[in-house]
């Protein structure tokens, strides 16, 4: 048999058939440099079958493997595609991805969110993260949570009464997504949240503030629409 020959059978074996090649060995006799397939395991005839031998080039072989006649496939092979639909619908079904919701932080959450401030760069404890929920959400702020078979995600929010300007400037004042959660519309869900928490507040206008180094939170708020429209200066006042 022939390197060519060979690479045919291991096509074969590779989709569960077996490669019959013609006996004869003398050109122009009978089905010499003729090919069939069969089942390998039931031994059915699959193509290539003929009253007087077989009937099928290397090239038909070749094709027929790759793809090209699936539907000749299904038809012959008969009750062998069945039993592997049959033992593949007896498979469990892959388990539905956890619903995500967005939610407002609760105590019990501290925890997990003291986690994510700490993977920001800041020193906090579940104890600080408590006491500041409590003192944000009694000002009629919001700290929304991603929860997803757990906590995956913060945002908080103020809201500003300014001279300005008509109504109220509402402000995301951090965001995080755990590491291992980026990239899958945590973010951007709570970032829908967060505005239309804000809107239901009165405000107009919604700004964002995040530290200049994180270059990659900019250009995520810049897909949502946002605008970098200032400078945002600060100092550490003293106790």
């Amino acid at each position: 048999m022939s390197e060519a020959d060979d690479a045919l059978r291991e096509m074969a074996e590779n989709r569960g058939l077996k490669l019959v090649s013609s006996r004869i060995r003398t050109p122009g006799r009978g089905d010499y440099g003729k090919f069939g397939l069969r089942d390998a395991k039931t031994g059915k005839e699959v193509l290539g079958f003929g009253k007087r031998g077989l009937n099928a080039t290397a090239e038909e072989i070749e094709t027929f493997l790759r793809g090209g006649t699936a539907s000749a496939w299904k038809s012959s092979v008969g009750k062998a595609p069945a039993r592997r639909k049959a033992k593949e619908a007896a498979k469990p079904a892959p388990r539905a991805a956890p619903k995500l919701v967005i939610r407002d932080a609760r105590p019990k959450d501290t925890e997990p969110l003291a986690a994510l401030i700490v993977a920001l760069g800041y020193d906090v404890t579940a104890a600080d993260v408590r006491k500041r929920l409590s003192l944000l959400t009694k000002a009629g702020h919001h700290a929304l949570v991603a929860d997803r078979d757990g906590v995956i995600g913060l945002l908080t929010t103020s809201t500003m009464l300014v001279l300005h300007r008509p109504r109220p400037v509402g402000r995301i004042s951090m965001m995080v997504v755990a590491e291992a959660e980026r990239g899958q519309g945590v973010g951007a869900a709570l970032v829908a949240e967060a505005e239309a928490r804000l809107r239901a507040a009165g405000c107009g206008l919604v700004e964002v503030t995040s530290n200049a180094k994180r270059l990659r939170a900019h250009a995520f708020y810049e897909r949502l629409g946002y605008e970098r429209s200032s400078y945002r200066f600060a100092r550490q006042l003293q106790e």
